[in-house]
């Protein structure tokens, strides 16, 4: 058993019962909770029309995982990952070479843990099979485990930057620290959340000892982000993987930062590339709400069945498409990782759908997924929370009023979208200046619980 701070019944109230706190404040005011955006803070440092059936109603608690850690939060040894019907579709992954070298990432992943205090240490390292996987957010509000950067010296925050730098591609690690640079430009802008709305309220926690031959991996969680990096040999998955930000263009200290421009393009890309009539089977009659993404945070175990069109009714030319729609996100990992990855998703190209909800045109609002046997991803333009004209937040953290226009199904007396919806877009008109994305592994591979399950079963 690894050494790190154990879980009290005060530690797991603040994290289960989160959800259920921002619920009771209702409006608003849940939204000043749940992004980290109220007053007073010292300064240290939706529902996809028909698809999901979690059980929950659309927008309701749960009922997209955006809030996380809540009443929806799995336990590792109850996941069995997100699926068409509950049932899990066997023999997808297999323990095998994929020829990509890890030494990379053990090697920074070590460096980055030996340069701890041997406190911050013993507070950051999980068991691998350790429910701290399932305990993520792309939302503030509840008490993270593990090394926070803002914390740490200039000289450990380097290291942890040389492990994503190792982990990721070059866009990958642009892409996390411009959302973190832009998650202070939030915090500045409103003038709230003076702790969380940083640079520096990011966490990193392990599972297991970094290795080059036992299962080990590590997640890098904060508002917007959060990376899961299972690593098994030279075998790796990282899923689940949430990105998003508000705003997605912006100036930050004299940087000029925009976000999630190859995501949508790609996504129009594939959608224009399609035939009239495989538009009418792509795109949903559901009007784009103000949060439609069902996979966030704390829907591990969700069902959601196949919509849209499939690609074995794609032209060669529209495969390849969404083929490199598929690459840019799974083009954030490594470059010999990323490869492997597509080369998976290719292999069930066929059995591949892409579903849409929304208008068409370059600055629409729109949500797309891409949803295979292996791979699903989700790309959900919502609506402003804590920038521009429509926020629900106003400045110095105060908000602005109730928000209105709840989705169908929304329990009287919830903020509409409800805890969950990929990250709570509270009414008002969607826009590309508020994004969320995530992409995971479907039939147990999220978090490499399915290779991790194979190798206890012919390793040990």
């Amino acid at each position: 058993m690894h050494a790190h701070r154990p879980r009290t019944p005060a530690t797991e109230r603040t994290r289960r019962w989160f959800m259920n706190r921002s619920l009771l404040l209702g409006g608003a005011a849940a939204v000043a909770t749940m992004t980290g955006c109220s007053a007073g803070a010292s300064d240290t440092s939706g529902s996809a029309s028909g698809g999901a059936q979690s059980g929950m109603p659309s927008g309701g608690p749960g009922g997209a995982g955006g809030m996380g850690p809540g009443v929806t939060e799995v336990k590792y040894a109850d996941f069995t990952g997100v699926t068409t019907d509950g049932t899990v579709v066997d023999d997808l992954f297999s323990i095998h070479s994929t020829g990509v070298s890890t030494d990379a990432v053990v090697q920074a992943a070590q460096a980055f843990l030996d340069g701890l205090s041997t406190k911050v240490r013993r507070a950051s390292v999980f068991d691998v099979d350790d429910d701290e996987w399932l305990a993520w957010s792309n939302v503030d509000g509840y008490e993270r485990e593990g090394a926070r950067m803002g914390d740490l010296t200039e000289k450990q925050r380097n290291l942890g930057y040389a492990l994503l730098g190792a982990a990721l591609s070059a866009d990958g690690l642009a892409q996390t620290r411009n959302i973190m640079k832009l998650n202070a430009f939030l915090g500045d802008y409103n003038g709230g959340g003076k702790e969380t709305l940083t640079e520096g309220h990011y966490y990193f926690t392990f599972m297991g000892t970094p290795s080059t031959t036992k299962p080990w991996g590590f997640q890098y969680e904060g508002h917007h982000v959060a990376i899961n990096y299972f690593v098994l040999g030279d075998q790796v998955v990282m899923s689940p993987t949430f990105m998003g930000s508000e705003p997605t263009s912006a100036t930050y200290n004299g940087e000029k930062i925009t976000l999630f421009k190859p995501e949508t393009k790609a996504g129009l890309a594939l959608l224009r590339s399609l035939t009239s009539a495989q538009r009418r089977k792509v795109v949903s009659a559901d009007e784009k709400g103000g949060t439609d993404m069902v996979a966030g945070a704390g829907q591990d175990n969700l069902k959601l069945a196949y919509q849209g069109l499939a690609a074995k009714e794609f032209t060669s030319a529209q495969r390849q498409k969404l083929l490199d729609l598929v690459g840019v996100y799974v083009g954030y990992m490594d470059d010999g990782h990323a490869a492997v990855k597509l080369k998976e998703v290719e292999e069930h190209l066929d059995d591949t759908y892409f579903f849409w909800i929304g208008e068409t045109e370059d600055s629409s609002a729109f949500y797309y997924r891409v949803h295979s046997p292996v791979v699903l991803i989700e790309y959900d333009a919502q609506s402003p929370l804590a920038y521009g004209e429509n926020a629900q937040m106003g400045g110095g953290g105060a908000p602005s009023g109730r928000p209105s226009g709840m989705p169908s199904g929304q329990p009287t007396g919830m903020p509409s979208g409800g805890p969950g919806g990929g990250g709570m877009g509270m009414g008002g008109t969607p826009t590309q200046q508020h994004i969320h994305t995530i992409i995971r592994t479907p039939n147990g591979g999220d978090y490499g619980v399915d290779l991790l399950k194979l190798h206890l079963e012919t390793d040990h």
